[in-house]
């Protein structure tokens, strides 16, 4: 056998062992997340809150408890998260929002969302319906808006 056939036949080997590793550790992943949104299902309430501020935080600079922190893995501890503080009731609460629904929310408002814990999974708005926010333009979108006019 010739040396470049025996590197491609291990290269190869090699591919193989790699894909099927990633196959069966994705569906792994992915029974663990259905099982969290399970439980997430399971253990939402419908809360009235007030809205106080809404910002893209260190999990460190949140504010938020410190076993919450200690649960966290260690990789996600430096990444940032859609922090939500608002008034529940006379207590004034600092929450991690889904981040399909962070752009959703409105400051200085009152708004009805389904809270997990200190997970918030949707909202809606109390009095009439949400602002969706206007998408920003891309460069070449402003750049042929400008040529045009």
């Amino acid at each position: 056998m010739s040396p470049f056939l025996t590197v491609l036949l291990i290269v190869l080997a090699v591919a193989v062992a790699v894909l099927a590793g990633l196959y069966f550790f994705g569906r792994k992943a992915q029974k663990k997340q259905e099982e969290q949104q399970a439980q997430i299902e399971a253990s939402k309430q419908l809360v009235s809150m007030l809205v106080i501020d809404k910002k893209r935080l260190k999990l460190k600079d949140a504010g938020l408890p410190q076993i919450v922190i200690d649960q966290t893995p260690k990789l996600l501890r430096g990444s940032k998260l859609p922090i939500v503080k608002a008034k529940i009731g006379p207590k004034i609460m600092t929450l991690i929002c889904d981040e399909k629904i962070f752009d959703l929310v409105p400051l200085k408002k009152e708004v009805k969302a389904e809270v997990s814990g200190i997970y918030i999974t949707s909202i809606r708005g109390l009095r009439g319906s949400l602002e969706t926010p206007k998408k920003k333009e891309g460069f070449f979108k402003r750049m042929k808006s400008k040529i045009t006019k």
